[in-house]
């Protein structure tokens, strides 16, 4: 491989990320807790978009719980978010044929994937 073609195989994969990401922003993704009481809505760039909670799980004398569950939904809304940006990265990575190339975080042989 000549350094012409990794110049080229740069700035393909670097429109590629650019594209990845825009569509990670747009792209939404929804965590419950507490059998849907919470709702997080996010996107794939880990902006939190909505969060709704059921009046029923609003209990003054409960507020621990409340927070417990937010913080539950968000957590796993984040996790959610993080694993669709693995796998993103990964294709465009896959894609301009750096897929299993060692080094790249999240690339390399070892990585590890979850499925939801």
């Amino acid at each position: 491989m000549n350094i012409a073609q990794i110049a080229r195989m740069a700035q393909q994969m670097q429109a590629q990320v650019a594209q990845a990401q825009d569509e990670l922003r747009e792209t939404t993704l929804e965590a419950t807790a507490g059998g849907g009481a919470v709702r997080v809505v996010i996107t794939g760039a880990q902006e939190v978009r909505q969060v709704e909670i059921d009046r029923s799980a609003v209990d003054p004398d409960e507020v621990e719980m409340l927070q417990d569950l937010v913080m539950a939904a968000v957590n796993d809304a984040i996790s959610r978010s993080k694993e669709l940006e693995r796998e993103r990265m990964a294709s465009v990575a896959g894609g301009v044929g750096l897929a299993g190339m060692p080094g790249l975080p999240g690339l390399g042989a070892g990585s590890s994937r979850s499925s939801r």
